[in-house]
C-alpha cells in the first residue's frame, strides 16, 4: 500500500484497510470491453456532454441510502443519456457488490466502470466490467496494474488529484485519467483542482472531471478547463436520475472547448 496512505482521512483509511484484506479472484479473467472513448465520442456526435453516471446507493460523504433496485436505476440512467455508467462494488461503505454490477452490465449497452479500492493484482479477477478504477494514490506498482488490467482486456481509469499524481499516471501509461476534485485526506472538494491539475495533461489523453459537479454550471465549468466526460454520483443519485443525466448532458455546447 502507498505511504500517502497515511495522510487519508480515517474514513478512507477504514476503506483501504477493508480493501487491503478483500480477496481477490481465483482465475484471471479476459475481459471482451466495450469502448468508454467511443461512447463519449458517440455522445459528443450528438451535441450532448459525455457523462458517466454514478449507481451509488451510499458513502461515506452523503446521508441516507437508496434501496431502489440498480438495476432499473442503472436502465433510467442510460434512457436519460448517460454515456457510461459507475458502479460501486465495495460493500462495506458504499453498499455495492459485484452482483449489482454484473445484472447492470447484463441490463444496459453502455460501458461499465468497476469502481472499488482495487490494489493488488488478483482484485481485477473478482467481476467483468468494461473499465476498471485504480487510484494512483493508494497503489504501490501503478505502471504493473495498469499492464495488468489492459492484458486482460479491461480500459483502466487511473484517478489522480495532484500534478505529480498524473506524472505518475502518464508514466505508468494511462490513457484514460480521471482527476478528483475531492481530497482524501481531508474530504474536502474543490473543482479548482481539476482545473489545476488538467492544464498539465497532454491533449492526447482523455479527461475526466470527478466529484463536486452538482449543477449545469459546474458541467460548464469542468469542460471549458478541458474535460472530455464528467463522472457524476450524488448529484444524480439524488431526485429523478434520469431528469438529472439529462439535465447534465444537455448542458449547452458551450461547455466544448
Amino acid at each position: 500500500m502507498n505511504a500517502n496512505e497515511e495522510e487519508v482521512a480515517p474514513a478512507v483509511r477504514a476503506i483501504l484497510d477493508a480493501a487491503a484484506e478483500r480477496e481477490g479472484g481465483s482465475e484471471r479473467l479476459a475481459v471482451d470491453a466495450r469502448s468508454l472513448t467511443d461512447a463519449f465520442d458517440a455522445v459528443e456526435a450528438d451535441g450532448r456532454v459525455p457523462i458517466i453516471s454514478e449507481v451509488k446507493p451510499t458513502s461515506p460523504t452523503t446521508e441516507g441510502t437508496r434501496d431502489d433496485d440498480p438495476v432499473e436505476l442503472a436502465e433510467e440512467m442510460v434512457a436519460g443519456g448517460a454515456a457510461a455508467l459507475s458502479v460501486l462494488t465495495e460493500p462495506e461503505h458504499f453498499g455495492g457488490s459485484t452482483e449489482n454490477l454484473e445484472r447492470i452490465r447484463e441490463a444496459v449497452d453502455v460501458p461499465v466502470l468497476r469502481k472499488d479500492f482495487v490494489v493488488r493484482e488478483d482484485q481485477l479477477d473478482v467481476v467483468e466490467s468494461d473499465v476498471i478504477l485504480l487510484i494512483a494514490r493508494f497503489v504501490d506498482d501503478l505502471a504493473g496494474l495498469v499492464e495488468a488490467a489492459e492484458s486482460r482486456g479491461f480500459q483502466a481509469l487511473v484517478e489522480v488529484h495532484s500534478v505529480a499524481e498524473l506524472e505518475a499516471a502518464l508514466a505508468a501509461g494511462a490513457s484514460i485519467i480521471g482527476i478528483n476534485n475531492r481530497d482524501l485526506a481531508k474530504l474536502e472538494v474543490d473543482l479548482a483542482t481539476f482545473e489545476t491539475v488538467a492544464q498539465e495533461a497532454p491533449d492526447d489523453v482523455t479527461l475526466i472531471a470527478e466529484s463536486g459537479v452538482s449543477s449545469v454550471d459546474d458541467v460548464r465549468r469542468m469542460r471549458a478547463a478541458g474535460a472530455d466526460a464528467l463522472l457524476v454520483g450524488t448529484a444524480i443519485m439524488d431526485g429523478d436520475v434520469r431528469e438529472n443525466v439529462q439535465r447534465f448532458t444537455n448542458a449547452t455546447q458551450e461547455t466544448q472547448t
